[in-house]
């Protein structure tokens, strides 16, 4: 594949930091082209890559270090990678392009799970690089409070598969200090989410993406 592609953005965030829910404002507005794991129309791409992901949470995440290595997550997660490079390139209507999270917190959450300093990251981060990066900043404590008091955290949230609320404020802590590592030679955004609700997200978003395209 040509490494050409359109320029692009990335929202990056830790885990229920509401990336998700402002992608989803933004897309319904149509005024970028949005691109997820698994976004598109009712596909068999869309729904391999969705079950992929499940699978990774589901089967994977709980019996990481037992049934799994990291390495083993680490090559499935490079499937999902790929496929975001692949999208970024196919992105050509026209329209600024906003990808959710890009290759930088697969890589992070791939090295919190042990795999370390694995080759495939020296790959991926050959990737065509974003023009700007939006990071959606949120307390551990509020995020664990967001996600239902963390009856919506699973094991890849949490140090060591166990989920509570210390080891997932531990292991967020962990996984954004390794994001804001991976993004510090970008031009970067930080959005509290403490005092930001979705429009105002999603605004704060589109100011810098118009800017930028003038």
């Amino acid at each position: 594949m040509s490494k050409e592609v359109p320029p692009f953005f990335v929202v990056l965030g830790p885990d229920h930091a509401g990336k998700s829910t402002a992608l989803e404002y933004i897309s319904a507005d149509r005024a970028c082209n949005v691109i997820t794991p698994d976004c598109g129309r009712d596909t068999s791409e869309r729904a391999l890559i969705s079950r992929l992901r499940q699978d990774i949470i589901s089967e994977v995440g709980t019996a990481l270090g037992i049934s799994y290595s990291a390495d083993f997550l680490t090559a499935l997660s490079q499937a999902i990678v790929v496929h975001l490079r692949d999208q970024v390139a196919r992105a050509r209507d026209g329209r600024p392009v906003l990808v959710d999270s890009y290759y930088y917190k697969m890589l992070a959450k791939c090295r919190l799970a042990g795999a370390g300093d694995h080759p495939m990251f020296s790959w991926w981060r050959t990737f065509p690089r974003p023009r700007h990066v939006f990071y959606l900043d949120i307390e551990p404590g509020e995020a664990w409070n967001r996600a239902g008091g963390g009856a919506e955290i699973h094991s890849l949230e949490c140090h060591d598969g166990q989920v509570d609320e210390a080891s997932f404020e531990r292991y967020q802590r962990d996984l954004a200090k390794l994001m804001r590592d991976e993004i510090s030679h970008l031009p970067v955004t930080v959005i509290d989410q403490r005092e930001s609700s979705v429009t105002r997200t999603a605004q704060a978003i589109m100011e810098v993406i118009t800017d930028e395209c003038r």
